[in-house]
């Protein structure tokens, strides 16, 4: 049998492995340390680029806001404040006549089913030029009139709509009646 026996004062020890890896493990987080401070650099610098554009930007904003306030200070003027008065009338009379009846007619003739009866049409145009038409449609069963908006929310010319009122038959009405808006898509 044969014991190991060590007289060593100091026994060994295998610690070169341990110190290879702690060092490339070191030289590896150096050189990540190197690149982070690289992309530090590079995003401070276009950071500061940004910066003066966005800067550079707002000085042509701020020049613009003033010209702005400049002119609609002038038309506020009394002799210029009638003529624009006068040139809203005038656009937004343009703007209602422009509404062509027999396109939302012909529209309305593509999606309509047989047996829904449209009771009134009201267009309106809102502050963004965009046409809606709020609508009032009757029918003696609700299921022509579900039939008739799956049709609309399926055309290319009119969008979702919204039903604002629905009412029931009565005694001397037996027709179901719902308020509907619709937005429309007619080139102005």
């Amino acid at each position: 049998m044969r014991l190991p026996l060590n007289l060593a004062s100091q026994p060994m020890r295998r610690d070169r492995s341990m110190l290879v890896a702690s060092a490339a493990v070191g030289v590896l987080l150096c050189i990540s340390l190197a690149i982070l401070v690289g992309l530090a650099i590079t995003d401070r610098r276009s950071m500061a680029e940004s910066r003066a554009v966005i800067a550079k930007t707002q000085s042509q904003l701020a020049k613009i806001n003033a010209a702005q306030a400049q002119l609609d200070a002038q038309m506020r003027l009394p002799g210029n404040a009638s003529v624009l008065d006068r040139s809203v009338l005038f656009n937004t009379l343009i703007r209602r006549k422009a509404v062509s009846w027999t396109r939302i007619f012909e529209d309305l003739e593509k999606v309509l089913p047989h047996d829904v009866r449209i009771i009134a049409i009201r267009p309106q145009l809102n502050a963004k030029n965009q046409l809606s038409l709020d609508m009032t449609v009757a029918s003696l069963a609700p299921d022509p009139v579900t039939n008739f908006m799956l049709r609309l929310e399926g055309s290319e010319m009119f969008g979702y709509e919204t039903v604002s009122a629905e009412t029931p038959p009565t005694q001397n009405d037996p027709y179901y009646r719902y308020r509907l808006t619709v937005t429309y898509d007619q080139k102005l």
